[in-house]
């Protein structure tokens, strides 16, 4: 009595994305305890995701996006303002089920504070939100076959004859199959507070104009039981200096940190693919020791969104057959991801811009950059990246009634990620950053830009296996058998291995390789065969 044993798989499979694009537009009035706008020098803005619910075959989306702007004020000095604009967003995702787990993914396009009137400013921006899906399920496979012959788990006997009435003569294909499986899943966040002093050169703090933080050069990694992380956080500060006709100062600081997040489900061996957001941001002017204000004390919150593959070689039953029985396999298809390639790269950027009004440029306060992906095309060498890097400059002029200004550059670039394998059928999660910029002054009225763009990517390939689910004996056809020569010549044809050869003639793999002197079983198209018919 022949039985199969079976193995439920927990798969994990890519079902799809969809994107969205939205445009926020909305007009604010100056507070009346503000003073009237005459330039915009700056602006800056964060989206917020307040919630994502399934909600039948799309997803509902609500979020915030705040926005900073920092103005020239009409009687000189600077000031800065702040708001939020809400939006709430239905994306179509077809074929999405309650049971689907869905990550959103953001990215600000584009911002534009602008003027209409002195009490009056045009906030506009384009938000690009993306939802990925991906589902969990179970399928059952056979990964050994129990001939009864000592026990539930007995081998199933490979060669060798028996009674028609006895043991079932099985022999017995097997593959690994190679399969990604979400063994983590997981959000946690992970605080950094640093206190910041003034250098003795810089006068006390008024009160803080500017803030900005980012967060460059992040990396990520599993160990067992934990999570590591490092990375830079970026800090830059506009405030007016304390006293009378005390200039407005700037303070830019890079903090480096390391930290580590408990995950007890997490190995070193782990395929991670996390995404880190900056959640929380907050910089606050404080006095030192002798009361004076000198100090910043910043606190800043990351969220990790973390999934961890565990990648698995199982055995799976391929093909089962009989020499004294008839078997009816039932198959069916389990489909499922596993890592094609995990590759982190590096993209230099080293250009030269020609800047408007550079000869009145005196000196580059603060630059900042954002990576930005316009296309990906999968082509057989790899993937092709296509994007931007938008590179911020605030810098001092020349001209006393317009000291501070600000410029948006565009530097384009491409870059080819290697990934062996790769086709249209691949999956590429693709997160781009900022390893390091740096803007300097050069002659002849340019500035040159150097930085390094880190491509993170986790490539997965869906695939599909036959498995088989069920097995069913009958006794053999002996007129079939007595039909079939019991010794033939055969010249081996493409596409053939001696496991189909021995199938076909009622014999096996072992007694082929016997009979024909083999000391391995591979074999080439014209190779001649001599084939023995298995009698039971």
């Amino acid at each position: 009595m022949l039985e199969l044993v079976k193995k439920n798989i927990h798969m994990n499979r890519w079902k799809g994305n969809a994107t969205s694009q939205i445009t926020l537009d909305d007009d604010f009035i100056v507070p009346d305890t503000m003073d009237d706008v005459d330039q915009v020098i700056l602006d800056s803005g964060e989206i917020v995701i307040e919630s994502v619910k399934n909600q039948g075959e799309r997803v509902l989306v609500r979020g915030k996006m705040d926005f900073n702007v920092l103005y020239r004020k009409s009687e000189g000095g600077l000031q800065a303002l702040g708001g939020s604009i809400s939006f709430e967003e239905p994306i179509n995702v077809p074929g999405l089920e309650e049971k689907d787990y869905v990550q959103l993914g953001w990215d600000l396009e584009d911002l534009n504070a602008g003027m209409i009137n002195s009490r009056k400013l045009s906030i506009k921006a384009i938000v690009t939100l993306e939802v990925k899906v991906e589902t969990l399920y179970d399928v059952e496979a056979a990964v050994e076959l129990d001939t009864g012959m000592s026990g539930a788990g007995a081998p199933a006997m490979m060669g060798g004859v028996s009674d028609l009435n006895g043991t079932p003569q099985v022999e017995v294909l097997r593959r690994n199959v190679d399969v990604a499986a979400i063994a983590v899943r997981r959000k946690d966040t992970y605080r950094i507070k640093e206190n910041l002093q003034l250098s003795g050169n810089k006068p006390n703090i008024d009160h803080i104009l500017w803030s900005e933080m980012k967060l460059r050069g992040i990396t990520t990694r599993p160990l067992d039981g934990k999570m590591v992380l490092d990375g830079e956080l970026m800090v830059f500060v506009i405030y007016q200096g304390e006293g009378e006709d005390a200039p407005v100062q700037w303070l830019e600081e890079s903090i480096p940190f390391t930290g580590e997040l408990d995950l007890s489900e997490a190995s070193e061996e782990m395929v991670p693919s996390v995404s880190v957001h900056l959640i929380h941001r907050e910089i606050e002017a404080k006095p030192d020791y002798d009361g004076e204000m000198r100090e910043l004390d910043v606190d800043a919150v990351l969220e990790l969104d973390m999934k961890l593959y565990r990648e698995e070689s199982m055995e799976l039953l391929s093909d089962l057959y009989s020499t004294n029985r008839e078997l009816s396999l039932e198959t069916g298809d389990a489909c499922f991801d596993k890592v094609l390639t995990k590759n982190m790269s590096k993209c230099k950027i080293a250009e030269k811009l020609n800047m408007d009004h550079a000869d009145r440029i005196l000196q580059i306060c603060h630059s900042e950059g954002v990576v930005k992906i316009d296309e990906t095309e999968v082509k057989e060498d790899g993937l092709h990246v296509e994007g931007v890097l938008e590179v911020s400059l605030l810098y001092l002029t020349a001209d006393d009634s317009q000291p501070i200004q600000s410029s948006v550059e565009v530097i384009p670039f491409h870059y080819l990620i290697e990934a062996p394998g790769i086709n249209e059928k691949t999956i590429c999660q693709l997160v781009p950053g900022l390893e390091q910029m740096s803007a300097v002054m050069m002659g002849g009225g340019t500035v040159e830009v150097k930085a390094t763009i880190a491509l993170d990517l986790l490539a997965l390939q869906p695939v599909c296996e036959q498995v088989i689910k069920n097995v069913s004996e009958a006794p053999m056809d002996l007129k079939k058998l007595q039909q079939m020569p019991g010794i033939v010549g055969y010249i081996v044809q493409p596409g053939d291995s001696l496991w189909k050869i021995a199938k076909k003639f009622h014999t096996t793999v072992e007694t082929i390789m016997t009979t024909n002197g083999l000391t391995d079983s591979l074999i080439k198209p014209g190779d001649r065969l001599l084939l023995v018919k298995e009698m039971s």
